[in-house]
């Protein structure tokens, strides 16, 4: 049942990848021979590709992405240790984003005024927040989480370095989502607050867990 369920949501995700490509078609004639197709943290082209691969060779890159990360989903061997809420969201991120980010991408390069760094921080910004909220219901698993060799062999350090960053998570996403809005203005700012953001949101939890772990083992060797 299980595995009928898991290929139905590969099935119906991958076609949510490859929505995009509808509007490709429609907008191929009105692209420009070459295609942003990456900004840089305050919003400026920094990366172009043809129209051909940016049109259609996106939408199949989140594809291949997508399948891949149902594989690595679906043989987990803890797979069930995973919380529905964490799991809906695995299932659905890169789909979403390929239905989201591909068409501004379109809009833009037709000439549309769309602002690319303000969406795709807030984007990040509820990403982590979802995160935050959900991934400390998660318990230990090989491919959902903060997956160090401390807190894979240590269920107690899971749970306090998940539940830390759960919170760290949830208030560094809204700073990410006001930072981009309140700071987008000042664009010399914006890279330097949001990666400082973003770094501290990464490196605080390993910080935190491989205390843990130090402490655990001076316990143990007292």
């Amino acid at each position: 049942m299980k595995t009928k369920k898991n290929l139905a949501v590969i099935a119906l995700s991958s076609v949510v990848c490859l929505l995009p490509v509808i509007l490709s078609f429609a907008v191929y004639d009105d692209l420009p021979e070459e295609v942003a197709i990456h900004w840089d943290i305050a919003g400026n082209p920094n990366n172009f590709a043809p129209r051909a691969a940016a049109a259609f060779g996106l939408p199949l890159l989140f594809l291949a992405i997508n399948i891949i990360s149902k594989i690595f989903l679906y043989n987990d061997p803890k797979r069930d240790n995973i919380s529905g809420a964490m799991r809906t969201i695995v299932e659905w991120l890169i789909p979403f984003l390929s239905l989201a980010l591909v068409p501004i991408m379109l809009f833009i390069a037709i000439g549309v005024k769309i602002p690319i760094g303000i969406i795709v921080m807030a984007l990040v910004g509820i990403i982590f927040i979802l995160c935050g909220n959900y991934l400390p219901k998660s318990r230990q698993n090989y491919v959902v989480g903060i997956r160090l060799p401390w807190t894979l062999n240590d269920t107690d350090n899971w749970n306090k370095t998940h539940r830390m960053a759960g919170y760290l998570w949830i208030f560094g996403g809204i700073a990410l989502i006001i930072g981009s809005f309140v700071l987008f203005e000042i664009p010399s700012f914006l890279p330097v607050v949001i990666l400082s953001i973003i770094t501290l949101l990464i490196i605080a939890p390993v910080v935190y867990s491989y205390a843990l772990y130090k402490r655990s083992e001076h316990s143990q060797g007292a």
